[in-house]
């Protein structure tokens, strides 16, 4: 039996994760990752006075319980200033560039399967788990990641940057399992999770107003909004890099003069004059057939040496598209879209894929 180091997040995923380990007699011990200084945020996570207790610490207080349930010690571990040097100020850049990342992709490479990695090798651990929905085989010597059978909360597409290394000692108990599964076992087993609701959003900032959150840290600029077709001013933004490429929803420019009914859609975003360019309907403007990613983690040790056809996810919770995809050099990849495909957006991440065996992936630096 192993030593298994269990990422227990306060959520129903990994509570589950750690029970199915401890009953296949594995030694268990749980540690809570704090990656946010929440205590030194409350005035930028919008909590009104001290008897607001912050979502960090309501999960701590419910990986404890869910450690006590288990018999099981519950390490808290501290990787504040990892988090805000290796995913943090890298969301920080990328936003003023005007790009969408993807904190979360970043969190897993750097944060959960590195620093973590590390801590629980000092603990003597064999293996670290979480509750990700995903699976890891392997397959002539190599290890694969594969998405979760559970196709509605597959989480591949959030490892994929992980390497061969970071895959040989991390462990995923509910990649052949299904949500409504997991839900079941929980209650089963009296877990005090076991109705706790998902958490949502990205990682640092929950289900708050992301706009709110971030002018903490880019301050809100007045700008217009202007139709990419007709040049004709439409409105006017709080900032450019609050929208996404292909965003349709809050843009406040429903019912103009001269113009047919149709939702609007982000399409372009010029940063150093701060304009926001949209158009309307299914325009072909929000349509690419050729992407450039940098950046690339490929899973397996040998790459690919000609074009090969495999799919793509550009963004997650989106189906797989079909695509041709050639390495530039050891960590840029060109991708064409067969067919053209919507709204891509730069500084999100694309991930590769054949059939459930994620291939890697990379950061959507360039479309056309």
């Amino acid at each position: 039996m192993a030593k298994i180091v269990v990422g227990l997040s306060g959520g129903v995923d990994s509570a589950v994760a750690a029970y199915l380990l401890k009953k296949q007699g594995h030694e268990v011990i749980g540690a809570f990752m704090r990656n946010w200084d929440s205590l030194a945020n409350n005035d930028l996570m919008g909590y009104q006075n001290d008897n607001d207790i912050c979502t960090q610490e309501v999960d701590y207080n419910d990986a404890l319980a869910v450690a006590s349930k288990l018999g099981i010690e519950l390490k808290r571990v501290d990787f504040i200033k990892e988090y805000w040097e290796q995913v943090f100020q890298y969301f920080l850049a990328e936003q003023k560039r005007g790009r969408t990342p993807n904190p979360d992709v970043f969190c897993n490479k750097y944060i959960k399967f590195d620093h973590f990695l590390t801590f629980a090798k000092k603990l003597g651990a064999d293996y670290v788990a979480t509750g990700h929905y995903a699976q890891i085989i392997e397959v002539n010597g190599e290890k694969q990641l594969l998405k979760g059978l559970d196709n509605n909360k597959d989480q591949s597409y959030f490892l994929s940057l992980l390497n061969q290394d970071q895959l040989k000692y991390s462990l995923f108990p509910l990649g052949e399992m299904s949500k409504q599964e997991v839900r079941r076992i929980a209650a089963e087993q009296n877990l005090p999770v076991a109705t706790k609701k998902d958490s949502t959003g990205i990682c640092f900032i929950g289900e708050r107003d992301f706009r709110k959150f971030l002018a903490n840290y880019l301050p809100l600029k007045q700008g217009k909004i202007i139709d990419k077709k007709t040049g004709n001013l439409l409105g006017t933004h709080t900032g450019v890099f609050y929208y996404t490429i292909g965003q349709r929803k809050g843009l406040g420019i429903g019912g103009i003069a001269n113009h047919v009914e149709g939702s609007w859609s982000v399409v372009a975003k010029d940063i150093e004059k701060n304009i926001l360019y949209v158009v309307q309907g299914d325009d072909p403007m929000l349509y690419s057939e050729e992407v450039i990613v940098t950046d690339v983690n490929w899973i397996s040790k040998t790459q690919p040496t000609d074009w090969i056809k495999c799919f793509a996810k550009f963004r997650y919770r989106e189906g797989d598209n079909p695509v041709s995809i050639k390495f530039i050099n050891n960590d840029k990849i060109i991708v064409k879209c067969e067919p053209k495909f919507k709204a891509i957006t730069p500084g999100q991440i694309a991930v590769f894929y054949d059939g459930l065996n994620c291939l890697g992936g990379g950061v959507i630096d360039e479309v056309k």
